[in-house]
């Protein structure tokens, strides 16, 4: 058995829920009445039949996100997520370079990092190496002025957690944005670069082992065999071509308001809503979540 769960970014109407019952039917699916959720925002529909084959004839159903997956694993065991773009608003080394003068040309690389053209770890060193000099307290600074934690983000988190699930913020951003983050968040555990700092200064340099995307599924890996979970009952969400292994790697791979590489190497994606969608998607009421 499968379900689709379908999330609004605005209100979900009847006519919404009818297009996408008709869309299942006509694709050779007998789906099942569907069940509120939340009302006006998300609904489940289950079935039998191909997974793939509904999530192609539920794709572009206006502004609403609809995830697809086997009924009996859908609330996951653990979460493993990317940082920058995806558990907050903004890219952090590309608004660290605003505070040395050079966002334009850190942005440049970062973005065609993520969209999977150039080599990580090597554009990671490129820009940093351009950040050599940049007061130590900047980092710090550009936190407080320009971190912002994406909607949804600490309820997905906390309320996974307080349900018993392992949390991992995996990032191929720095431990000086990442730690407060993961901490405001309340992830259990946060692996991400370390900046080399001396005299107060960036040194321009950031320690290897670098955390890439080999990394990234390494951590969901390894958190599954730590916590003895089965990998069906792991998700992972990203935004970026460096997510991609860890996405293919997870039971329910989430593309979040990605890039087209992540996005096609995604079990799902969310397109128009925020995190919370993703507490839908396991089956959870918006009257069971957590967030403090």
């Amino acid at each position: 058995m499968w379900v689709a769960t379908l999330v609004a970014s605005e209100a979900l109407g009847q006519g919404d829920i009818s297009e996408a019952t008709d869309r299942l039917a006509q694709a050779g699916f007998a789906p099942q009445t569907p069940i509120e959720l939340e009302p006006g925002k998300a609904i489940d529909i289950a079935f039998n039949g191909d997974g793939g084959v509904a999530r192609t004839a539920l794709a572009n159903l206006g502004t609403i996100d609809s995830i697809v997956q086997p009924l009996a694993h859908r609330e996951k065991k653990l979460l493993v997520a990317d940082m920058d773009s995806t558990m907050i608003t903004i890219e952090c080394i590309d608004e660290l370079a605003d505070y040395a003068g050079i966002k334009p040309q850190i942005a440049e690389v970062t973005e065609r990092a993520m969209r999977g053209e150039l080599d990580f770890a090597e554009a990671l060193r490129a820009r940093v190496a351009l950040l050599a000099g940049l007061d130590e307290a900047m980092i710090d600074r550009c936190r407080v002025e320009r971190v912002r934690i994406m909607p949804g983000a600490k309820a997905l988190v906390q309320t996974m957690a307080a349900r018993g699930a392992a949390t991992v913020l995996v990032s191929g951003g720095f431990t000086r944005f990442a730690d407060p983050v993961g901490r405001e968040i309340g992830f259990g555990r946060v692996v991400a670069n370390v900046l080399d700092i001396a005299a107060g200064q960036l040194d321009g340099t950031v320690q290897s082992p670098i955390v890439d995307a080999a990394r990234k599924r390494a951590e969901l890996e390894e958190a599954c065999i730590r916590h003895s979970i089965d990998r069906a009952l792991s998700m992972a969400v990203g935004d970026g071509a460096n997510d991609i292994p860890m996405i293919e790697a997870s039971g329910l791979g989430v593309a979040y308001h990605a890039k087209e590489k992540a996005r096609a190497a995604a079990d799902a994606e969310i397109r128009h809503g925020d995190l919370s969608v993703l507490l839908y998607a396991q089956g959870i009421r918006r009257k069971d979540w957590i967030e403090s």
